[in-house]
């Protein structure tokens, strides 16, 4: 994160010493410490949280895929069967035409009729 060489630590622990004297240093360093672990603490919830928030956003997607994949495949089974019923429909009504045709024709009280 930060490039701080030994040598940059020792100026930085010597001014301290300087500035805020002996006594009070250990304390300062323990609340130092006590600071720079709760903003550590911190910077990891808020990686853990944007990684989960991605994760959910992926699977956002993925069921939506998934959701418009199964409307299309309803939609081309729907196609399907209609067109099926359709035909069936016309060959059933084709067979019943020439059937009654058929029947007209050997009958003879319904050739009485006509």
């Amino acid at each position: 994160m930060f490039d701080i060489a030994f040598s940059e630590l020792i100026v930085i622990g010597i001014v301290a010493i300087v500035v805020i004297g002996p006594e009070r240093l250990p304390k300062v360093a323990r609340t130092a410490g006590h600071l720079l672990g709760r903003l550590q603490r911190y910077v990891h919830d808020v990686k853990t949280d944007i990684s989960r928030e991605m994760q959910l956003d992926e699977l956002k997607k993925m069921q939506a895929q998934v959701q418009e994949s199964a409307r299309q495949l309803e939609h081309s089974i729907n196609a399907e069967v209609t067109q099926a019923q359709a035909g069936l429909e016309q060959s059933i009504g084709g067979t019943a035409s020439a059937t009654s045709t058929e029947t007209a024709k050997s009958d003879p009280a319904l050739r009485a009729k006509e």
